[in-house]
């Protein structure tokens, strides 16, 4: 997997404006890559997928130094951004996901756009 630091001002500034809804387009046992799309009220739309970094198995996820940066912004109440293979990534510590940790991941990018508390709604598929 093909992994770069992006930076949150490359994202649109809507989703830092308008109140907008993240779900997950893909199962959060799928793996340390959920894949997830946020969506506007008027029907923008942008690829935000969720990457555990720290898996490893069969092959490392992340490279160490985009690794290293990812437990550098978490350890500050922050995220990471990534390109992997194209996609934008929040890079989190760890191997996988559950509800919790998605939420607190997109609270973050949420801070990371300067959007609004309550702007950033997630939608979880049981």
């Amino acid at each position: 997997m093909n992994v770069e630091v992006v930076d949150a001002f490359d994202l649109p500034e809507w989703l830092g404006t308008q109140q907008v809804s993240w779900r997950a387009t893909s199962a959060f046992e799928s793996g340390p890559h959920v894949t997830g799309e946020v969506r506007s009220a008027d029907g923008k739309r942008q690829e935000l997928d969720l990457l555990a970094v720290d898996a490893a198995f069969p092959l490392p996820v992340c490279p160490e130094q985009q690794r290293r940066v990812v437990h550098r912004a978490w350890n500050y109440g922050e995220v990471a951004l990534l390109e992997a293979d194209g996609r934008i990534c929040a890079g989190v510590p760890g191997r996988q996901f559950d509800a919790n940790l998605a939420c607190e991941t997109l609270r973050r990018v949420a801070k990371s756009v300067a959007a609004e508390p309550g702007q950033f709604t997630v939608s979880i598929t049981l």
